[in-house]
């Protein structure tokens, strides 16, 4: 392990070495026992793209030097959660740096994947699970069709539940851990957990007791998830509802311990690091704008080129460019590399890159998610949520062959059977009947209304989004001007 530390060192930015040292001797400070080393757990979530990457790296340098100091050295529990926008070159990336850390041969490195509510050990190799796919699946349609497929309800609302979650599993997980490491700053822990507390009362619910760190915040985000996924779902639907709640059962003295001081996250300040000693990749599908472990970024854009197309009756070109104008500007505020943000810009700047990141995007929704660009542009129009207010327009443009049964169809909505068209309807949609029906006497969010809070969690969580731009679209031919918004990531 002595050569592994050495030659971590020598890739790691020169500034980063002595911060190693420092940040070893704070990090054992915090540790419950110093008696005990040895017997403590210390969690890492790892996403798989280039900061998590880079976090990793430290911290196995930090997890290597208390071995040199010390004879022994914590466990190192590294954690990935699996979603279905993970693309097979981010568990590559993840086998390659597990590699090069020499993390598969030594039995102080626990290396995880959580899956849902399970726990099974780190295989590059493993079939993303059929139920995992389908839990996004659902999710993004029921969202999306409430939304007219705005990309963060379609999704990052879901997902960040979903991350909160596998934290509070995995750090239960095998008589729990001591310590989570973190990169975020302490000022953006406490920002986001006023956040969340702020959020939850917006929502008409009571925070739970922040004496309690962080089981505190899984409690509240628990309890804000559940009222979410009551509005996406509907509240008759017990088994989806009792799936996606947080996880909240760990000890109330766990904390997170920051790196954020020891470290330079710029990806440009370590890119020797990621691409030479690490061996990462930023692959076409898994490097999207300012996600480099996640495919649906691209999605999130072809979803704003289907719907300025289709709804708008503008140009699929012109919902693109909206969403790289906004997408490119959160790079840099991200303090991506001016060469990443130049080959996200190149990938989408002429009409042939713009043709053939549509084919990705096409290939992508169909392959990983079984969405065709038929039910993509359905959930654009958000023809069934809020009383079908937009069934009209959807089938004139969409679907004439189906016009003349309108009134039918807002039947079905509310209950009358009509098996062809109900069969029509779900292969169109995605959706069954039930959801298409829990649509149709639920809400409807609006991206028209500027800053302005509609009722629910869902419209609140999306008017306090940090990753959203309000701007001036032309929503018709003519050039009608609206007040639009474009979020994602």
């Amino acid at each position: 392990m002595r050569t592994i530390l050495e030659d971590l060192l020598k890739a790691l930015p020169e500034r980063d070495v002595p911060a190693v040292e420092d940040c070893a001797t704070k990090l054992y400070d915090a540790l419950p026992s110093k008696a005990e080393l040895g017997q403590h757990t210390v969690m890492v979530a790892y996403g798989g793209g280039k900061d998590s990457a880079y976090a990793v790296a430290f911290v196995r340098a930090v997890h290597l030097t208390l071995a040199e100091r010390h004879g022994e050295t914590f466990k190192l529990r590294l954690v990935t959660m699996r979603h279905g926008g993970m693309p097979y070159q981010v568990m590559l990336n993840i086998d390659r740096t597990y590699h090069a850390l020499g993390l598969y041969h030594d039995q102080d490195a626990e290396l995880l994947l959580v899956e849902g509510d399970k726990v099974v050990p780190f295989d590059r190799d493993r079939r993303m699970p059929h139920r995992i796919i389908e839990f996004n699946r659902i999710d993004m349609l029921m969202s999306g069709h409430r939304t007219y497929g705005d990309g963060r309800a379609v999704f990052c609302n879901a997902c960040n539940v979903n991350v909160a979650n596998s934290f509070g599993v995995a750090a239960r997980h095998d008589g729990g851990v001591d310590l989570i490491i973190t990169g975020d700053s302490p000022k953006e822990q406490r920002d986001y957990v006023l956040w969340l507390r702020q959020l939850a009362r917006g929502a008409g619910q009571k925070p739970a007791d922040s004496r309690k760190g962080f089981k505190a915040t899984l409690e509240t985000l628990d309890g804000l998830a559940r009222a979410y996924f009551q509005e996406i779902h509907g509240s008759n639907n017990a088994d989806r509802l009792k799936d996606r709640g947080v996880t909240a059962d760990i000890s109330t003295v766990l904390e997170f311990f920051s790196i954020y001081d020891y470290t330079g996250y710029a990806s440009g300040a370590h890119w020797r690091l990621l691409t030479d000693f690490l061996g990462f990749v930023f692959d076409e599908i898994a490097f999207n704008f300012t996600e480099s472990d996640c495919a649906n970024p691209a999605l999130m854009a072809h979803l704003r080129g289907l719907r300025t197309e289709h709804a708008y009756g503008r140009s699929y070109a012109e919902g693109i460019a909206q969403y790289v104008d906004f997408a490119l500007e959160l790079m840099r505020r991200k303090h991506f590399p001016e060469h990443l943000v130049a080959e996200m810009r190149d990938r989408y700047g002429t009409e042939d890159g713009v043709a053939a990141m549509r084919k990705v995007a096409t290939e992508y929704g169909e392959d990983t998610f079984g969405l065709d660009t038929e039910q993509l542009v359905c959930m654009v129009y958000s023809p069934f949520a809020g009383g079908a207010v937009n069934l009209h327009d959807y089938l004139a443009r969409e679907q004439p062959g189906l016009l003349a049964e309108e009134n039918r169809i807002r039947a079905l909505l509310t209950g009358a059977e009509h098996r062809a068209l109900a069969a029509r309807l779900e292969r169109i949609s995605g959706l069954s009947v039930t959801d298409l029906r829990t649509l149709h006497d639920g809400s409807l969010w609006s991206p028209f209304a500027g800053r302005s809070v509609q009722p629910g969690v869902l419209p609140l969580v999306q008017a306090r989004d940090p990753h959203q731009k309000l701007i001036t679209v032309k929503r018709n031919p003519e050039g009608e001007e609206v007040l639009d918004r474009v979020a994602g990531r």
